[in-house]
């Protein structure tokens, strides 16, 4: 048995209260749905700058009214101390998810950025130390590993920041660091992978790769690859994602806590190979796909030109076991993706 499986078997006999920050948002609405029909009680804080009452509106429908009654939410700011003590009041172990991602979103807009990803994350810090919490496992990303050009990425050899976003989500590590020394504060940092799956917005500038190309294939419009599709990302299914909070929050090895981990499955995927998976998924249903065509463009400004992760600390320390691979993923996701972009997602 893999410890993901006897954690999945241990949770509902001992229930704990959890703490989802970003609870409407990709990430966070999949932890609620994960950790609701474990049996969990469960806080969750957003201000919906990303994240869509819709996403809780279809994790609602998904459990049991139960398991629903067990969920409570504040609609709050993490950069608002007051917010996060209130979020965090009760609470065993924090997932804290809440943020503005977006490499070109911090580019044009760095002081946004830095504000919801530094002053939220050290109010966050603040409030779960001083609720005596757990655990605190928080978001951190593989933008961190900068232009270092080894591969695969190793979690303690990185370069330097390519892009402000970068920026604030190393200086996360170096706080969560910083609070275990000083206050012996126990975190957990996820550097995430380019993580994709149900509940995950195709729209507006910043939306991530899969589900842009996945609505703009179902509705026959022109799919871009910057630069000239070599570019190589290590996907990661969002069930490995909740995989590796859980196991993270609850990871019993004595050298677990006050690290961070890769997550990622392992596996370089280029562009071209991306386009052509969803492109091939989604050909069976919409015909019009056959010999469906992207359009080149310039490489974007801030962008690593290759990313691989070894993941095998949080293997060792975590017990993490990725349970898909790219293909099997989209494979899993493509029904919520078809049936969300034809309206049919019960928003």
């Amino acid at each position: 048995m893999t410890a993901y499986a006897a954690l999945l078997e241990k949770l509902p006999a001992q229930p704990k209260t959890w703490l989802i920050t970003g609870v409407a948002g990709f990430i966070g609405c999949n932890l609620l749905e994960t950790l609701l029909k474990l049996e969990q009680t469960v806080v969750g804080l957003d201000n919906f700058a990303t994240g869509h009452r819709h996403n809780l509106h279809q994790i609602q429908k998904a459990v049991t009214p139960e398991q629903w009654a067990r969920f409570r939410f504040i609609e709050g700011d993490i950069r608002v101390q007051a917010d996060c003590r209130k979020a965090c009041a009760g609470v065993d172990y924090v997932l804290h998810q809440a943020a503005l991602g977006s490499v070109p979103r911090s580019l044009e807009d760095p002081i946004t950025t830095n504000g919801a990803n530094i002053d939220g994350f050290l109010n966050m810090l603040v409030a779960a130390r001083d609720a005596k919490v757990a655990r605190f496992v928080y978001a951190a990303s593989s933008s961190t590993y900068g232009d270092h050009p080894g591969l695969p990425k190793v979690e303690e050899v990185i370069g330097k920041p390519l892009s402000p976003y970068a920026v604030t989500k190393l200086v996360n590590e170096q706080y969560a660091e910083v609070f275990a020394r000083a206050y012996g504060f126990k975190t957990i940092g996820l550097r995430y992978f380019n993580i994709f799956g149900a509940h995950q917005d195709p729209e507006g500038a910043y939306a991530a790769v899969v589900p842009k190309w996945t609505a703009a294939m179902i509705h026959n419009e022109p799919v871009y690859i910057n630069g000239d599709g070599e570019t190589s990302r290590d996907f990661c299914y969002i069930a490995n994602t909740v995989q590796a909070n859980l196991l993270a929050a609850t990871a019993e090895h004595p050298d677990a806590a006050n690290q961070v981990y890769n997550v990622a499955v392992g596996d370089r995927t280029t562009l071209n190979d991306l386009f052509e998976a969803i492109r091939a998924t989604l050909e069976p249903r919409f015909p019009h796909l056959k010999g469906f065509k992207p359009i080149y463009r310039d490489f974007r400004a801030g962008d690593v030109r290759h990313s691989l992760a070894d993941i095998g600390k949080a293997r060792t320390l975590l017990g993490y076991a990725p349970s898909h691979r790219i293909r099997e993923g989209l494979v899993e996701a493509m029904d919520w993706y078809v049936n969300d972009l034809s309206g049919r997602g019960g928003r």
